[in-house]
């Protein structure tokens, strides 16, 4: 699947929104892509999630597991998983805290995994999940998501394979460019939610 192709299933879909956006990161942006609307047609999620598990087998060989963060994501680390014959894990957070693995979720000696997010705007919920799997035994050995809006600065601390990379700018409340200032700010992302 080509990068065109990945944005024209976001385009079908209404994923791809323009206007004045805070982001889940805190940062404000002119578009913001939602991944929910992609994940709520199977159909979809299914040739997305195909087309990054063969760029994953491509870059990195055979996995094993895919480790996602929740909740944003489980859908693609499932569906990835499932095209790579992989088992399906993630990490979630207590209350406040950090991530961790629970349910009686490993990373045992001898097995590769890979981190697979939905996308990637600062690369920050892809490095709190790289950081709670410090204490597994088995070998993490990229991570992966559908687009890197990060114009591939997004630092994981692993390679960071996209199945497209965009250079969509993000600013600080106090930075904002005159033109997205003028626009009344909305909170799409379920972190923001979480906190209302």
């Amino acid at each position: 699947m080509t990068p065109e192709q990945v944005l024209e299933e976001f385009r079908d879909a209404g994923a791809l929104l323009e206007g004045h956006f805070i982001l889940s990161s805190g940062l404000h942006s002119g578009v913001f892509l939602q991944k929910m609307a992609i994940f709520s047609e199977p159909p979809r999620t299914d040739r997305l999630c195909r087309a990054l598990a063969e760029a994953i087998q491509a870059r990195f060989g055979a996995i094993d597991i895919v480790v996602s963060p929740a909740i944003g994501g489980i859908v693609p680390g499932y569906e990835t998983a499932r095209h790579l014959g992989a088992r399906a894990i993630f990490v979630e957070r207590d209350p406040g805290g950090p991530f961790t693995l629970r349910r009686g979720f490993s990373i045992p000696s001898g097995t590769r995994a890979i981190i697979v997010e939905d996308i990637v705007t600062t690369g920050l919920s892809a490095r709190e999940c790289l950081a709670s799997l410090q204490g597994e035994s088995g070998e993490i050995v990229g991570a992966a998501c559908l687009i890197d809006r990060s114009g591939g600065r997004g630092e994981i601390g692993r390679p960071l394979l996209s199945l497209v990379t965009l250079d969509i700018p993000a600013y600080p409340a106090d930075a904002l460019p005159p033109e997205l200032a003028a626009l009344p700010a909305v909170k799409p992302g379920s972190r923001a939610q979480r906190k209302a």
